[in-house]
């Protein structure tokens, strides 16, 4: 069995320098079995495996954006015949398997009998692995599954749910062992893309179901302005385009257009290159045509041209007799005009002759006969002109002798061509019958064999037994064959239904879990009714004492469960035991803080009210759905940038997609520093920061536990996150020099780290400060910072007039809250589910968003602080008041939405004005400074102050 490197599996190869190869992608070329009646046959499909859904999709071509349909694995069992008895020895057995989902059998196909049990093999391994995710990790939905490739970041190794155990050891190792050794051949994975598909379909073959998802790939490329690499991407649907059969009437309504608008050319009569020759893809662009049309319009050049195949859809005998006698009384009233035409020609001819005669004859008698011309020449001039209009009328007779002997030439041609199809029908027919000939002679010759060797005990002296003992040895091969094959066969199906009885346990067990959970949250619920109902009860007859009583231990006993959170150390049990909040959301910040009874409340019920939110937004449409039919649209082609994929972002991408999204942003955004970098950048600049000491480190260190202490990945100096969060740190250091270390770096880093490895968030940190933030944002002076609050400050004056005039007016510096918002991009400064979505569209659109989302927090929460009359109050709320915004949501609306319009060559000019503003500033102070200096080294008092007891004394 191939091991976890050499399987074929999601992802794509690794972008940069340095970066690891990831598995290879499980996909290639198979025959499916489709069609009806006659028409059912094998055709080469490219199908591609998605471990998100656990579906195969199978598509007409590798270039193709839409797939034809897809193969549900997860539920899904397979099955393949042994070696067929019947078979010539010798002869390959058959590679053709079945794959039984959503209660239909799909019969596939493979190259050879190897790549069919790579393929099974492969297949039963992933249908194990997606269905064991189900009860490694949290069971949320089936439509969005833990995807195979996302295991980058911390974030990523605690998905799993410590309640549910691991797969069961022993079928593991029985599955190895019944498992059969494989290897991919080369039409199997990515590099099978290249290569042709093997081979030959029926040219009669076809399904109009599957038509309508072949032109949407073919039309997809013919949009006019756009290319390949830069269409507009389409969102996968389950759905397929049902094609109508047109009636007769728009048969022939169809058939008089395409004979009113052009002749089809001679070189297609008689010729049938295959069964379907419309050819998407020459087809040019003619806006939205209806497709019915399009079908008629088909079968109507078809039926006039060349015939149909027998059986095609809409090529029957109904629709045929009426366009037949409509093109025949066409043809009639075309012949009846070409006569009448010649006819008109004729009598313009002798118009034309009678004219010139009159004209020579005036001539002749009025001019030249008063000269004295002989009556001989007069003569000699009338014979010439009655010779050139009999040479004239000969010239005419042969051009129409001309055009019919070259339509009887066309009429030959397409008998020829006829005749040829029909040779080869007959030389087909001669070649298979001359392989039966050759078969029933070789059965006769074995037959009068083994007939003269029953008929002559003695054998002849040459070859005793050479004869039978070579067909003894080919049956005694034969039957090895088969013995071998059938025990490869019976291997397979041992272990499917080892896996089918072990998936079927974990479903049992999964929903005798889930019951046990239901249970235990009824008798909750019903304890607390019980609790409330007693409390209630106590109420009712106020005490005024101050003795403890049942009420008082009553409500202290509620607070006390209300404070309880989930604890990372659990009983074996609890996992049926409900927890409305954990003490660590999916981040790994801590929900509820350690001391402070008072704040453990607040924070309580904040968390409480960020998980109302969340299940209100599950409820609704979610942006899931449409990831996921993003993803299965991309499933042939890479990412690329798009108004689709912006909205997507903007939205917020989902947990198990942050990791991939992330890593391609990174990418896209480095791709021309690593492509000039060696291979081994970043290693390189971590050994040499290992190896010699950095004038940053010193600080470095101070920092590590200080980034992030509410996050269990940096809580402690052994936490896996601090040392990746040191070598990131150490490296980027070394490549930026001038930087070298400022404080809020390491908040950026601690972040990206969360969803990235550390190669990947090296790379996120040079984004940030190297592409998206001015220079000298970072360094010493800050002095990009100071520039960002300044522009910020204009913004809010136009964006936010009333609330910016309310904080002059009690004189409240807000830049003082806003430049950390700037420098660590929110880190720290709201709640984790907010922060991570401006994440999101802060590395795909750039700093642009910051700005956005720093007002949307202040209009979010405008109509309250303008409420405050007092600096105090003010600058005391504006301290935590972003700590207090839940709904991710409704701030993503503000942002971009109500602040709108929002152009970047505003911020840009901005930035640019107040840039020479703060460095004349600078400047200024520098000097005041130095002249500051002077005076003080070059006062005469330097030195001589004594203390006060001198004085005294």
């Amino acid at each position: 069995m191939p091991g976890p490197g050499a399987r074929a599996d999601e992802g794509g190869g690794g972008e940069g320098a340095g970066l690891g190869r990831e598995p290879a992608r499980l996909c290639g070329y198979l025959q499916k079995l489709s069609g009806k009646g006659p028409l059912r046959g094998y055709r080469s499909r490219w199908f591609v495996f998605d471990a998100r859904r656990c579906y195969l999709y199978y598509f007409k071509s590798p270039q193709d954006a839409l797939p034809l349909g897809h193969l549900d694995i997860a539920d899904a069992c397979f099955s393949y015949q042994g070696p067929d008895e019947a078979a010539e020895p010798g002869a390959e057995p058959p590679a053709h398997f079945q794959v039984h989902s959503a209660g239909a059998v799909t019969v596939l196909k493979a190259p050879n009998r190897q790549l069919m049990a790579y393929w099974l093999q492969e297949l039963q391994q992933k249908r194990w692995e997606y269905c064991n995710g189900l009860d490694s990790a949290t069971w949320h939905s089936r439509t969005s599954p833990p995807p195979g490739d996302f295991s980058k970041g911390l974030v990523a190794r605690d998905t799993t749910d410590p309640g549910h155990p691991h797969p069961n050891a022993s079928a593991e190792k029985a599955r190895n062992v019944l498992a059969v050794e494989t290897a991919p051949g080369e039409l199997v994975g990515e590099q099978a893309a290249s290569q042709p598909a093997p081979g030959n379909p029926n040219s009669l073959n076809f399904s109009l179901k599957q038509w309508g998802a072949e032109l949407k790939n073919s039309m997809s490329s013919l949009r006019p302005g756009r290319g390949h690499e830069s269409r507009k991407s389409v969102f996968y649907t389950s759905e397929e385009w049902e094609l109508l059969d047109p009636s007769p009437r728009d048969l022939e309504e169809s058939a008089a257009q395409e004979e009113r608008r052009k002749q089809p050319p001679e070189g297609s009569k008689g010729v049938t290159s295959s069964g379907f020759p419309f050819d998407f893809g020459r087809v040019p662009y003619k806006g939205r045509r209806p497709l019915k049309d399009m079908i008629g319009s088909y079968k109507s050049r078809h039926s006039s041209g060349d015939p149909a195949p027998e059986g095609t859809p809409g090529s029957g005998g109904a629709s045929k007799p009426p366009s037949d006698a409509q093109l025949q009384g066409l043809q009639e009233e075309l012949e009846r005009l070409r006569k009448e035409l010649s006819s008109q020609k004729e009598l313009v001819r002798l118009l034309q002759q009678t004219v010139r005669s009159s004209q020579y004859d005036k001539y002749f008698t009025s001019s030249r006969l008063c000269d004295g011309v002989p009556e001989d020449t007069l003569e000699l001039l009338h014979q010439k002109d009655d010779q050139i209009l009999g040479l004239a009328g000969q010239l005419e007779k042969l051009g129409l002798e001309k055009e019919s002997l070259q339509q009887e030439v066309r009429t030959l041609k397409s008998s020829v061509g006829e005749l040829n199809e029909k040779l080869g029908m007959l030389m087909e027919t001669i070649q298979a019958k001359d392989e039966v000939i050759m078969k029933l002679s070789r059965q006769l010759s074995e037959c009068e064999d083994s007939a003269g060797s029953a008929a002559s005990p003695t054998w002849p002296p040459s070859s005793p037994t050479a004869a039978p003992a070579s067909r003894d040895q080919l049956e005694l091969d034969r039957l090895k064959d088969n013995l071998q094959g059938y025990k490869t066969q019976n291997k397979f199906l041992n272990k499917e239904i080892l896996e089918l009885s072990a998936l079927r346990r974990n479903a049992e067990r999964r929903e005798r879990d889930l019951m046990a959970k239901y249970s235990s949250l009824e008798a909750k619920l019903c304890q607390i009714e019980s609790k409330y109902l007693i409390l209630l009860q106590e109420m009712k007859t106020p005490v005024c004492s101050e003795e403890p009583g049942p009420a008082r231990d009553v409500i202290a006993q509620l607070l006390e469960d209300a404070l309880q959170v989930e604890g990372s150390e659990q009983p074996e049990q609890a996992f049926v035991k409900p927890h409305l909040v954990s003490e660590y959301d999916i981040y790994g910040f801590r929900t509820v803080p350690e001391d402070d009874e008072e704040e453990k409340l607040v924070a309580k019920v904040r968390a409480l009210d960020l998980k109302s939110l969340c299940l209100t937004e599950a409820q609704e449409v979610s942006t899931g759905v449409k990831w996921e039919n993003y993803f299965a649209s991309t499933v042939n082609r890479e990412m690329a940038c798009s108004p689709e994929l912006k909205n997507l972002i903007r939205a917020g991408i989902p947990h198990e997609h942050r990791s991939k999204v992330w890593k391609w942003c990174v990418g896209l955004r480095t791709r021309k520093f690593r492509d000039s970098a060696q291979p081994g950048y970043f290693q390189g600049l971590l050994q040499k920061a290992l190896e010699k000491q950095n004038p940053a480190s010193k600080q470095i260190e101070l920092d590590l536990l200080r980034t992030l202490p509410n996050n269990k990945h940096y809580s402690c100096p052994t936490s896996e996150g601090v040392q990746k969060l040191r070598n990131v740190l150490l490296a980027f250091s070394w490549r930026n020099p001038d930087i070298g270390y400022c404080q809020g770096l390491n908040r950026l880093v601690a972040v990206a780290l969360l969803y990235l490895e550390q190669e990947d968030a090296f790379w996120c940190l040079v984004t940030i400060v190297e592409v998206f933030m001015p220079r000298d944002y970072y360094t010493k002076t800050l002095l990009g910072s100071q520039v960002d609050q300044r522009v910020f400050r204009d913004l809010m004056s136009e964006k936010l007039p009333r609330l910016h005039a309310h904080l002059e007016q009690y004189k409240v510096d807000y830049t003082l809250i806003t430049f950390n918002w700037f420098l660590v991009v929110f880190v720290d400064s709201v709640v984790s589910d907010v922060l991570f979505k401006i994440w999101d569209s802060f590395l795909y659109e750039g700093p642009k968003v910051i700005f956005r989302f720093a007002l949307a927090l202040f209009k979010y929460k405008e109509e309250e602080i303008l409420k405050l009359q007092d600096s105090m109050s003010i600058f005391k709320y504006l301290r935590y008041f972003t700590r207090t915004i839940l709904d991710a949501r409704k701030l993503i609306s503000i942002s971009f939405g109500d602040l709108n319009p929002f152009p970047l060559r505003q911020i840009r000019n901005r930035r640019a004005y107040h840039l020479e503003k703060v460095r004349l500033e600078l400047t200024e102070l520098e000097a005041i400074r130095e002249d500051f200096l002077r005076e003080r080294d070059a006062s005469p008092d330097k030195g001589a102050l004594g203390s006060d007891e001198e004085e005294d004394t």
